[in-house]
């Protein structure tokens, strides 16, 4: 028995015709949104939106790089590089950990900024150094993130623990202000 109160709607019923309306009109919606989506080259990389769109240079390579530390002749290993931009001007700056290549144990690392060559067929340029290998420190978790460098640093307590077994962890955190980077630990480098 039919209810006579709802009577049989012609459009209630799905035909073919609609279905490949409907994929057609979600085809339309789709390719429209990809035309409307910023250029990834243009967009601000820092919250508020306040930094100078990113270009399309490349991040400077710390393989290339004659960094600031004294190993004699075993040489210098690049562990751990990320990229972005630090500063707001919208080109990647490369953060890297470098230590010495001592083929064991556990040397202290350095952990340095570049930027980008002054001139063309140069080298990256060293800008400022966040951990100095004299701290006696490791560095691991490296991450470049929002404007701002964070990482891990391994350290002793005492001459007496081990190189191998570090027993002093701390969360720190580096952004650009009034043209410096400034360092943040605990809990402020991990809300920062």
């Amino acid at each position: 028995m039919q209810n006579a109160a709802v009577p049989e709607l012609a459009h209630t019923h799905a035909r073919p015709v609609h279905w490949v309306a409907t994929a057609t009109a979600m085809s339309a919606v789709v390719a429209l949104a990809g035309l409307l989506t910023p250029d990834p080259a243009k967009a601000s990389q820092t919250p508020g939106g306040h930094s100078a769109p990113l270009t399309t240079e490349a991040a400077p390579d710390p393989g290339t790089v004659a960094f600031p530390l004294d190993c004699g002749p075993l040489g210098t290993v690049v562990e751990k590089k990320a990229s972005g931009d630090l500063d707001g001007d919208g080109v990647p700056e490369t953060v890297a950990i470098v230590h010495c290549n001592a083929g064991g144990g556990t040397p202290p690392s350095g952990v340095y900024v570049l930027t980008r060559p002054t001139a063309k067929g140069t080298t990256p340029r060293v800008v400022a150094t966040l951990v100095d290998p004299a701290d006696k420190q490791s560095v691991s978790d490296l991450m470049v993130r929002d404007g701002a460098v964070a990482a891990t640093l391994l350290g002793y307590s005492s001459d007496d623990v081990p190189r191998y077994e570090p027993d002093v962890r701390q969360q720190v955190k580096w952004r650009w202000r009034a043209g410096k980077f400034v360092r943040s630990t605990g809990a402020e480098a991990i809300g920062a």
